[in-house]
């Protein structure tokens, strides 16, 4: 008896220079935007979910992942989520692994599905911020990268992004 092996599809092709070089430019230009906000202002505009959002938002515009209601709204659900288990249960392991998960749980009942918004209650954690965290980074950091997403991939494309808003 024979048992033939069916190898895994090759990977899909690489997109064209012009496509990678808008990614370039939107992705550099929302975190330079934030970092700028941060430095200017004296406020958190910036966090390292943020750049993991840009991968989204400027490599795979697209995705449902990348619209702006998993962006903003994925962001939003999971910090509250992690300021809510951090305010009532702390911060032991077993918070951040519950906090994870509720986070999870959350973006999807309310479909704003976006991986990089998992890290934010394990961030929450970590920095322990005021409620104020929802507005300054998480909600204004947001905004930025959906502004700059609409407006980056629509030079690449018009009329391309979002697929849809909320």
């Amino acid at each position: 008896m024979r048992i033939k092996l069916k190898l895994a599809s090759s990977a899909p092709p690489a997109p064209s220079l012009p496509f990678t070089l808008v990614s370039l430019c939107g992705a550099g230009l929302a975190i330079a935007i934030t970092a700028w906000l941060s430095q200017a202002s004296g406020a958190v505009w910036l966090m390292a979910p943020f750049g993991a959002s840009c991968v989204l938002a400027f490599g795979l515009p697209d995705s449902p992942l990348a619209q702006p209601r998993s962006i903003i709204g994925g962001h939003m659900v999971t910090t509250l989520v992690g300021l809510l288990v951090w305010y009532t249960l702390g911060h032991d392991w077993w918070a951040q692994a519950l906090a994870v998960g509720l986070a999870l749980m959350a973006m999807q009942h309310t479909r704003t599905l976006h991986a990089p918004a998992g890290a934010n209650p394990l961030l929450v954690m970590s920095v322990q911020p005021s409620l104020a965290f929802l507005l300054t980074p998480v909600l204004a950091g947001s905004l930025v990268i959906v502004a700059v997403a609409w407006v980056m991939n629509n030079l690449r494309q018009r009329g391309s992004y979002p697929r849809y808003w909320w």
